[in-house]
């Protein structure tokens, strides 16, 4: 395709814009289908495979460490060779990642495969948000990012139950070839619809690149750790994991080509949306993993039961999310994602007051505020993020939000764990400790997320 139809200001023309973003949405479905269907089916693996429990956690483990090491790499390579088709390359390496993954017949080769599918999901995600900005004119962008906020959510919510009737009825390589066919028709929009590009940087910062792999790598693993190796070495992890940080972001001040252009934090609304995202995807990553426990072991439903009550929340989210979106063209972006994160934060503290005998209708309508208040929030957070970096650096500012979904989900599962441990159960009176205390610690995350938030008001 041409790259005429095209300006900075209006984007691509009508239909070309709605195919070429079709193509980013579909990604999104993808890796966030993929991201949460793998869990519930690790049982059925470690028994088909003839692998302990402990070590088949590294089917989840190695995707998630792989795309949260390589997300800012990805993204500086991306913005070298040319973010179109860097995204169109990312999709063809999931695609064929995932046939690794359904055809895998050891154990060994299906972790090296979950590795390149993280890889791939890591490739495509780092520039696919930054690509909206290509695509469509700064106006729609609240309307985009409500869109593929929508896609998340429903990916998120219908991982699990896709994953139970999968291994229900069928097997868990079908977990993986259902990737197949709609990896295929965004292979198709990518290459038809989002066009080729020309580099925009030269040269690479290999240091930066080696430091900061091992910075968020070693971040990741050791909270996935938390309660299953000692304190010690987890303690170790997150030192070495400080250190290396440390020195990757003093080699970004002297890096001719650095990896993440520290200029790009010189906006002052820009840094704060980013800690906003940061924050809110810790307290996400709680309620998303927390939730399922709740309704299972303290309230004994069925996973069909719990699947239902949950859906409140995405649902929700798909109603809220494109409102919030088309609303951030005509008003302030900022003022909608702080209340939207607000009211996240109340649903996280009528969560932690849950009685004992809660029906079905208390869950539902204090897990439905939770969706209302992420879907307000983020497509116009994100807006927010995008609007106010150079469009030089859009695929940077990608590479950045991903790494902070990442970072913060890992970190949010990893605090869930630690205070079962801590509420010594999750049911009778340990039940009732555990749920105050996970949705406690939730909601004064949140509320710190509404915190970053609100000083992005006042100039």
């Amino acid at each position: 395709m041409s790259s005429a139809a095209e300006t900075l200001e209006t984007g691509f023309a009508a239909p070309r814009r709605y195919f070429a973003a079709a193509a980013i949405l579909i990604g999104v479905l993808m890796a966030a289908i993929d991201s949460s269907i793998v869990n519930i089916a690790l049982p059925s693996i470690a028994q088909a495979l003839e692998v302990d429990s402990a070590s088949v956690i590294w089917v989840a483990n190695g995707y998630q460490v792989a795309s949260a090491s390589t997300m800012l790499i990805f993204a500086s390579l991306g913005a070298r060779l040319g973010e179109r088709r860097f995204y169109a390359i990312g999709m063809v390496l999931f695609t064929l990642s995932s046939l690794g993954c359904a055809v895998s017949t050891t154990f060994t080769m299906l972790v090296f495969m979950r590795v390149a599918q993280g890889i791939s999901y890591a490739i495509m995600i780092s520039v696919g948000l930054g690509l909206y900005r290509a695509i469509f004119p700064p106006s729609a962008l609240g309307m985009i990012f409500g869109l593929n906020a929508l896609a998340f959510a429903i990916g998120t919510a219908v991982g699990p139950a896709l994953g139970g009737l999968i291994i229900s009825y069928l097997s868990w390589p079908w977990l993986f070839y259902i990737n197949i066919p709609l990896g295929l028709v965004a292979i198709y929009f990518s290459i038809s619809f989002l066009g080729l590009d020309s580099a925009s940087e030269t040269g690479f910062d290999f240091a930066g690149a080696f430091t900061s792999a091992g910075a968020f790598g070693l971040l990741v693993v050791a909270v996935d750790e938390i309660g299953r190796w000692s304190d010690l070495t987890v303690g170790l992890l997150l030192s070495t994991s400080a250190i290396l940080l440390a020195i990757f972001l003093f080699i970004q001040t002297k890096a001719k080509s650095p990896l993440l252009p520290l200029d790009i934090f010189t906006q002052r609304r820009y840094s704060f949306a980013v800690l906003s995202s940061v924050t809110m995807f810790v307290s996400q990553g709680m309620a998303l993993v927390a939730l399922p426990f709740v309704l299972q072991h303290t309230y004994s439903y069925s996973v069909l039961t719990s699947s239902l009550i949950f859906t409140a929340w995405p649902l929700a989210v798909a109603i809220c999310a494109p409102l919030s979106g088309s609303l951030s063209a005509k008003f302030n972006a900022t003022h909608i994602s702080t209340a939207g994160v607000a009211l996240f934060c109340i649903g996280f503290a009528s969560l932690a007051v849950l009685p004992r005998d809660a029906t079905i209708v208390d869950l539902v309508w204090r897990i439905a505020i939770c969706g209302v208040g992420y879907g307000f929030f983020l497509p116009p957070n994100n807006k927010e993020m995008f609007s106010n970096v150079e469009k030089r650096r859009a695929v940077t500012a990608s590479g950045v939000l991903s790494t902070a979904r990442t970072a913060g989900q890992s970190i949010g599962a990893a605090l869930v764990a630690m205070i079962i441990v801590l509420s010594n159960g999750l049911a009778g009176s340990a039940g009732g400790s555990f749920i105050a205390s996970v949705f406690g610690v939730a909601c004064a995350i949140c509320a710190l997320s509404a915190l970053f938030s609100m000083l992005r008001i006042h100039r």
